[in-house]
């Protein structure tokens, strides 16, 4: 027995030292791995979940059923379309044209009510967001339609998407001439909207018949026309935009109204939207022609720059650094 009252020795201080156990071992490295395991599985399943939807035969299935809730699959097929994983969807020829089919089933079928309207809203926005011509066919029959306004806008809209897509695949649609005569006859719709958006797509199509249409839409009564047709000619680097850009320039702020005045904030939403868009317009037309817009264009331009609302200003101000540098080679 060692004396209490002196000093502990190395081997009465410290434990002895023992080889692991099995037990240990098993609760050191074993027990982790399978949580870990368990984390992956659960992160694989989640993530074969989020993709289950890319199946374009389980869109398909889903939409050839008749119940209330297939404008739900046809707006996450137009998500999954618009989307980064999107590439191989915006591909198939045949998905394209069976959602054609139901679209056009659809449209005929009699049925008015809401879930049909929006059912065939989401069908054209979905068929716009394709990369082949094959997804036209259906959206020129429906954008012809003048007895269904609602339709027809979105697959007016949708047009000017796939145009718009199909360019940047360097393809072009199978019948530019049937489109664009579908979308002049909508540009004469009594529906103010579906004009609207015949006159910015036309602008997105081109072409002669096309451009001599925005030319007549420049004297629309309703201003939404009237500014997309001016920006559809600028698109085309007509110079007769001029006269519709300035109008646009020269809409005035609207005063802010209380903070939860909704309508108000709306309002200055889209005059700023108008004007910013304007100057794109004005910057369209200075990189077509390398020289700068007229005089009273200018005057606007520079008016607006001294904007309240930021965006304006920021628009604004490049849009005089383009003009400048335009200006002074014709100048020397």
């Amino acid at each position: 027995m060692s004396d209490s009252k002196g000093p502990l020795s190395a081997a009465d201080a410290l434990p002895p030292v023992e080889p692991p156990s099995a037990a240990f071992l098993v609760q050191l490295f074993l027990v982790p791995g399978i949580i870990v395991s368990i984390i992956v599985c659960v992160w694989l399943a989640f993530h074969w979940l989020a993709h289950l939807g890319n199946d374009p035969q389980a869109y398909v299935r889903t939409l050839q059923r008749d119940n209330e809730g297939r404008w739900q699959a046809a707006l996450n097929l137009a998500n999954d379309l618009r989307g980064p994983g999107g590439g191989a969807l915006k591909e198939d020829e045949a998905l394209a044209r069976e959602l054609g089919r139901i679209l056009s089933e659809e449209a005929t079928s009699g049925r008015t009510g809401e879930q049909s309207q929006t059912l065939r809203l989401y069908l054209c926005r979905a068929l716009g967001e394709f990369s082949v011509p094959s997804a036209a066919t259906t959206l020129i029959e429906r954008a012809g339609d003048a007895t269904d306004p609602q339709t027809a806008r979105a697959a007016v809209e949708a047009l000017s998407v796939l145009q718009a897509n199909l360019a940047a695949a360097g393809r072009g649609l199978a019948d530019p001439g049937a489109a664009t005569e579908a979308v002049i006859g909508a540009s004469r719709s009594d529906d103010a909207p579906l004009r609207s958006a015949a006159a910015f797509t036309l602008g997105v199509l081109g072409g002669q018949p096309a451009v001599e249409r925005l030319l007549a839409l420049t004297g629309d009564t309703v201003d939404d026309v009237r500014f997309n047709a001016a920006l559809g000619l600028a698109r085309q680097g007509r110079t007769e935009a001029y006269e519709g850009l300035g109008e646009m320039l020269a809409l005035a702020d609207i005063p802010a109204g209380p903070a939860d005045d909704a309508a108000t904030q709306s309002q200055r939403y889209k005059r700023a939207l108008v004007v910013v868009n304007a100057l794109r317009g004005v910057a369209l037309l200075v990189d077509a022609g390398h020289e700068p817009p007229p005089a009273a264009i200018v005057d606007r331009v520079k008016a607006v720059a001294a904007d309240p609302v930021g965006d304006v200003r920021s628009s604004a101000s490049a849009l005089l650094k383009k003009i400048e540098r335009v200006a002074v080679p014709a100048a020397a």
